[in-house]
């Protein structure tokens, strides 16, 4: 996908939006109880519509016994197919064979683990799946979502006008409704980018939006059929970094990592598969972009090598990083680019991204990224300081490999 022509322009606007949201949010909005970005574990990826609360409670054990929950993944996101329509009084109700504790009772045992409960729906009549949604019910909708215990809304776009001013009016009216609905409910606004959500969407009460159409299981779309790869994703959402900020973030959609093109919506459109190279290539490049970090494979039966890049503590600490800032795109070439994130404490992240198809080797002197003085260097992957009080790295990248450095 192409970068659109007016990002110069909308990073301009960015700039008085941020202010002005800030100031509205800080004073009204309920929703960011976390300013840091979200983590946790997405239903649709791996199962799409084959989900339960059996299924569902088991990943929130998986999270506590897999050590997520302590490495700072908090939720559970239901993903769109929960819904069994409404009743007699248009409440929403679950689906009864899927779900028949309640969403409520799902709820409490997610709660009773040290986590948090998030769920799905959309600013139309129906889901992208079809099933039953929320326009015209906000309010009583996000009653019931507040009395079953929801922590978090994942509100999509799907059957709902294209246009910009209307999709700010709709979300605008679900978050004021989760704002008076007695409890804080996150709002992650789902609208995949195309109507420039980074310039309304915190207004409108979003703590994250989309910058894109789904991510698939793939390092970069090659059979053109409206699917996202991961370095697709990447050149989207780069040059957004300036509207991240405490408590509104630039989501890049959910990780891949460890799906192994083994089936789901996230194998769709040419999603066969990713190397574990590229997958802890979306790792970093989300982490440095202070992206949610929403993961999607089983966690019943995950591997290791799985374990080891969803599990870097020193990775996670860049995504989570209490400045909030996202990390600005300096260098970009036909064959790598590089990323740099300025973090609490003085200190900056940078990434190195080799984007060609062959290994090569890359060089790069701090000053010219504005990191001036000697410093030293942390090999975030290798989990070990590598320089002492320099000015320069040089070194091998793989093919579609990420090195992560901070900087201090």
């Amino acid at each position: 996908m192409k970068i659109s022509n007016d990002v110069e322009l909308r990073l301009w606007m960015g700039k008085a939006v941020a202010m002005v949201s800030f100031c509205l949010l800080s004073l009204g909005s309920q929703a960011q109880e976390k300013l840091a970005p979200p983590m946790g574990w997405m239903s649709w990826n791996l199962f799409g519509e084959h989900i339960n609360e059996q299924l569902l409670r088991e990943m929130a054990d998986a999270m506590v016994a897999g050590g997520y929950r302590d490495a700072g993944y908090e939720y559970v996101f239901i993903d769109d197919c929960w819904q069994g329509g409404r009743d007699n009084r248009n409440n929403l109700i679950p689906d009864p064979e899927k779900f028949p504790g309640g969403i409520k009772e799902l709820a409490d045992y997610v709660h009773a683990r040290g986590l948090k409960l998030g769920i799905y729906s959309d600013a139309a009549q129906l889901t992208c799946a079809g099933r039953t949604a929320s326009y015209g019910f906000e309010e009583q909708d996000a009653r019931t979502f507040a009395s079953w215990g929801i922590d978090y809304l994942k509100y999509d776009y799907c059957n709902a006008p294209s246009d910009s001013a209307e999709a700010h009016r709709r979300y605008k009216i679900m978050g004021d409704a989760l704002a008076k609905s007695g409890r804080r409910i996150a709002l992650g606004v789902c609208e995949w980018g195309q109507l420039h959500p980074e310039l309304w969407a915190a207004e409108a009460g979003g703590m994250v939006w989309r910058t894109t159409y789904d991510v698939r299981d793939m390092w970069v779309d090659k059979v053109h059929q409206g699917g996202m790869g991961i370095l697709d994703i990447v050149n989207v959402t780069a040059p957004l970094y300036s509207y991240a900020r405490p408590g509104h973030w630039n989501d890049m959609d959910m990780l891949v990592v460890g799906l192994e093109g083994r089936g789901g919506p996230s194998s769709d459109l040419g999603g066969k598969g990713c190397s574990y190279t590229e997958y802890q290539s979306q790792m970093s490049l989300w982490c440095m972009e202070a992206s949610p970090l929403a993961m999607t494979h089983d966690l019943r039966s995950e591997n290791e090598e799985t374990r080891r890049i969803l599990l870097n503590k020193e990775m996670i600490a860049i995504n989570q990083d209490a400045l909030g800032k996202a990390a600005e795109r300096k260098v970009l070439t036909e064959t790598y680019q590089v990323f740099v994130r300025p973090l609490s404490g003085g200190r900056w992240a940078v990434a190195i991204l080799n984007t060609g198809e062959k290994p090569r080797v890359i060089g790069i002197d701090f000053p010219s990224l504005g990191i001036g003085g000697r410093r030293s260097v942390r090999d975030v992957w290798a989990h070990r300081q590598i320089a002492r009080k320099t000015t320069l790295w040089k070194g091998k990248v793989e093919a579609h490999e990420t090195k992560v450095f901070v900087i201090e």
